[in-house]
């Protein structure tokens, strides 16, 4: 098996055996472009490598000895030479780009004997010794595995020593001295001696990038964004060229785009005298890309020429990392660019228009859950002018990942990864600079502050993949991570306290600051992209909605409807909950003497009964509904539904009128209703100190009345218990209120010439027996008071299908209904026989990271288990009802995948939270353009 391929031999179509990154650089060498030579070794050896126990397959060094051997040829320079000797990079690069979470060693190749070398063929010891101290400091971290505090502490000496602002200007001799003691270092925590031998340096830098496609930080960006684990990482073998060579070296990394914004002009920054990770680290602060114009105006022009080669060549932003040695352009690297969703859909939008990419590119080159960027809180502009006056502002950094963002301050990576454990207030992860060790904090917090780096530096590379806020090189901050502290401009922050940073602005703020909600329908960029996206898409997207405020928003963000509006959550205002409970605890009394009266009627006498016995049952009839009619109990009843009608009825007027002429499917009360009650043990403690003290009488018979009406409707597993349409059976006059209501919303709409469309859905249906009862007798009641009101609604009436015998009968529920809307929260909950809440609390994390289960099932439908009940639901629903409308409801409805497996699953609509609308519409979109197939097609 062939392992080790030439750039020359490779190509961009290679990406599987040769990584993103060798694919490029062979892409780039096919097309002339100033790339020093080297080689790649292949996925494949890797994958080899890690399934053999970490033993090199058979054959492979013969093989990079051979390449390597051409590669000298090729270069007059050999691996170990005191003449000419040869330097080498060893980086990592897989299939998908994942920077900076595998491991890089650079001037690969040096020891005493080339150092003597390499410093008399340039005529310049000092930049030998600099390429030296920084070889011994990388192979000991990537290698050895070293941490690299010690280093960084003697390096801090050495400046300390000559007086040097940065590494850059540290002197010759000084640098003399760093080299031998980070050489003392790696002995001293290495317990070996710094090894000498080239060859050995080339195999150990090899394998140790082969173990780092499993390193913590590298899994840990794998599972956030989907990358398998089996892929294996490609080994890229190149000549090093210097970007510390002097004044007229350089390095950087530029973009033929903005990844920011979007905006079509060259992007970057550089360093002058200085090599790559200085950049990327974040240890020194780059100069805009803009300068280099002024500074080496013929490299500017070059570079700019490559970056639009590359971008037209790929039709895509790149990411270009590029060295300047001695006045001459070295292009390293192209990847197509991490991007902000707002850089993301602007550069979708203007390559059409710019005819690189047609249409139905630009809808697939947009992920359709980066748009939740766009939905990025800002901050209020009125606070922020008030924190402004109030002189909060405590320092400005650049701007490198947008979004607004507020919490305590923590100072290291684990700290972060905790606080997002353990559900707690989202924190700002504050950092001198943030490493590729950091990710795990990164993903977990909710913003990131450093005080040194630019805008290609790690943490603004990661921040914009993930999508949170990034402030970067804010060089006021003195941070003091060891003392859990930091100071900027005279103020001091410690950890735990509050500050707020504006990634639209680089500002930096203490304390917090109220944010706001952007106004998505005002972008242009995304306005088109989403009008694409509704023209190509087949499956519906409505909102779930239980304000009108929900329904407004809906409506502005794209939705063709309401999906889900649960009334249940309207009862629990302020307002309205004395009059629930007033409710609930005189039901269970109403409830009794409505079934005495329902007995009374079904056991008349028979007819052979004397007459007297007539009489005695037609007394007991009177006498049971006398008794309903006139109990206060009763009275306060029917009071209390009175009143919530009213409320019912103007929240399903404003929701109706908000979504005129679309429909609005209205779940009527599914919650158990012991949740409208206060916690039974905190009322027995209130009646106990009533009863003690001696408290007002009114207050405590209340208390009581409550007390016996909480335990009366305790369960032990309220969740598989007595709600839904279970509830509706047993307490009628709840769901005929809550019809009544929407009915007679409607009514009034359509007399003020509006065209309300409600649908009314019965929720935890198991049995097609619940649903003719219920369904039977709401319908009546709907066709007279649309009779007595002399309109005609045509209201239809659906299901919730959230329980899997709901599923597997839905041939039998079909027939009775006009739509189901698969509930896919709790499909999923009775399906997995999980507690949401209980599960992701105390055991999902540990499934997810024993790769127990592939994802979360509540994030990402469970298409094998949960999927093939709705599936079956699907098939065996509209074999029953061909007009049958299929929906889902669930939380699912707005992720990108749950979007997918909708459409190939035949449904006509999904439904999800106002702000995951426009993601909804992409994703349906992205869908229809995938295999375009449909299981009802």
């Amino acid at each position: 098996m062939k392992y080790v391929y030439h750039f020359s031999e490779g190509s961009a179509a290679m990406a599987d055996l040769l990584g993103g990154k060798g694919a490029n650089l062979a892409e780039m060498t096919r097309l002339g472009l100033p790339v020093p030579p080297g080689f790649t070794i292949s996925t494949e050896a890797c994958r080899d490598y890690l399934r053999d126990g970490h033993q090199p397959p058979p054959g492979l060094w013969d093989e990079v000895r051979e390449h390597l051997e051409e590669m000298q040829q090729t270069l007059g320079r050999r691996l170990g030479s005191s003449d000419r000797p040869l330097l080498v990079s060893v980086r990592s690069g897989s299939r998908f780009s994942m920077p900076g979470m595998m491991d890089t060693v650079l001037n690969l190749g040096l020891n005493d004997e080339t150092l003597d070398g390499l410093a008399r063929e340039t005529g310049d010891r000092r930049f030998a010794l600099d390429s030296y101290r920084r070889f011994i400091q990388m192979f000991a971290k990537v290698v050895l595995h070293l941490d690299s505090e010690p280093f960084e502490e003697a390096l801090a000496e050495a400046r300390g020593r000559c007086r040097a602002s940065c590494d850059a200007d540290i002197d010759e001799e000084t640098l003399a001295w760093t080299v031998n003691r980070f050489r003392e270092i790696s002995g001293d925590h290495g317990g070996q001696p710094f090894s000498a031998d080239q060859e050995e340096q080339l195999r150990r830098a090899v394998l140790a990038v082969f173990d780092s496609w499993n390193n913590r930080r590298a899994v840990a960006y794998r599972r956030h964004h989907g990358i398998p684990d089996d892929l294996g990482t490609a080994v890229n073998i190149q000549a090093m060229v210097f970007g510390n060579r002097g004044r007229d070296s350089a390095t950087g990394v530029a973009f033929s785009r903005s990844p920011a914004t979007g905006e079509r002009r060259l992007y970057g920054e550089y360093l002058a005298n200085a090599q790559g990770e200085d950049i990327v680290s974040g240890a020194r602060t780059p100069e805009p890309i803009e300068e280099l114009a002024a500074q080496m105006p013929v490299i500017h022009r070059e570079l700019a020429a490559a970056a639009g080669l590359l971008e037209h060549h790929n039709r895509d932003i790149q990411d270009i990392e590029f060295t300047v040695e001695s006045g001459k352009l070295y292009i390293l690297q192209t990847r197509s660019a991490k991007r902000t969703a707002a850089a993301a859909v602007k550069a979708a939008v203007d390559m059409t228009a710019e005819g690189m990419i047609d249409r139905n590119e630009a809808l697939r080159r947009v992920p359709a859950g980066d748009l939740s960027q766009l939905l990025l809180p800002r901050f209020s502009d009125t606070a922020k002018r008030q924190a402004l006056v109030e002189g909060r502002l405590i320092g400005r950094g650049l701007n490198a990942s947008p979004g607004a963002a507020t919490g305590p301050v923590v100072f290291d990576a684990d700290a972060a990864a905790a606080a997002g454990a353990n559900g707690s207030q989202p924190v700002v992860l504050v950092r001198r600079e943030t490493s590729a060790e950091d990710v795990h904090g990164i993903i977990a917090a909710a913003a990131v502050l450093t005080s040194r780096g630019g805008i290609t530096s790690h943490a603004a590379v990661v921040t914009r993949g993930l999508g949170k806020p990034a402030v970067v090189g804010c060089g006021v901050l003195h941070i003091e991570p060891k003392q859990r502290r930091m100071s900027v401009n005279g103020t001091r922050v410690r950890e735990g306290d509050v500050i707020s940073i504006d990634g639209f602005t680089g500002e930096v703020f203490a304390g917090a600051i109220e944010t706001v909600q952007p106004n998505v329908a005002g972008d242009g960029d995304l306005s088109q992209l989403l009008t694409w996206a509704d023209q190509t898409r087949t499956l519906g997207v409505r909102a779930n909605a239980d304000t009108p405020d929900d329904a407004r928003q809906a409506l502005a963000l794209g939705a063709e409807g309401v999906g889900l509006c649960r009334t249940e959550h309207m009862f629990f205002l302020r307002e309205r909950l004395p009059f629930v409970r007033t409710m609930l605890t005189a039901a269970r009394e109403v409830s009794e003497m409505e079934r005495a009266v329902e007995d009374a009627r079904l056991d008349p006498p028979s007819g052979r009964a004397a007459g007297d016995a007539r009489t005695v049952a037609r007394r007991r009839l009177r006498s049971a509904e006398e008794r309903l009619s006139t109990s206060p109990e009763a009275q306060r009843f029917r009071d209390a539904l009175d009143r919530l009608a009213v409320f019912q009825r103007q929240d399903f007027a404003e929701i109706l009128r908000a979504m005129d002429g679309r429909p609005v499917t209205i779940r009527l009360l599914d919650a158990p209703l012991h949740e409208f009650l206060p916690p039974y043990e905190e009322l027995l403690q209130e009646v106990a100190v009533l009863r003690a003290t001696g408290g007002d009488p009114e207050s405590l018979v209340e208390k009581e009345h409550m007390l016996e009406t909480a335990k009366a409707l305790h369960e032990a597993n309220p969740m598989l218990g007595h709600r839904g349409c279970r509830l509706g059976l047993t307490y009628p006059d709840i769901y005929e209120m809550q019809v009544r209501a929407i009915v007679e919303a409607a009514c009034q709409l359509s007399r003020e010439g509006l065209n309300p469309h409600p649908e009314i859905m019965i929720p935890m249906v198991m049995d097609a027996a619940e649903l003719h009862a219920l369904k039977a007798r709401l319908q009546r009641l709907t066709e007279e008071i649309e009779c007595r009101g002399g309109q005609s609604m045509s209201i239809k009436f659906g299901t919730m299908i959230e329980l899997p015998r709901a599923a597997l009968v839905a041939g039998q529920l079909a027939p009775e209904v006009d739509f189901f809307s698969f509930g896919s929260n709790d499909l999923t909950q009775m399906t997995f026989g999980f507690s949401r809440d209980d599960a992701e609390e105390k055991f999902l994390r540990f499934y997810m990271s024993h790769r127990l289960l592939p994802a979360n099932p509540f994030d990402t439908l469970d298409e094998t288990g949960v999927g093939r009940l709705i599936r079956i639901a699907v098939e065996e629903g509209r074999a029953a009802n061909a007009g049958l409308q299929l929906g889902l409801c669930g939380e699912h409805g707005g992720d990108p995948s749950g979007v997918r497996f909708c459409h190939q699953a035949g449904l006509d609509y999904v439904s999800c939270s106002p702000l995951r609308v426009p993601i909804a519409r992409l994703a349906a979109a992205q869908a229809a353009l995938g295999d375009g197939k449909r299981d009802d097609v």
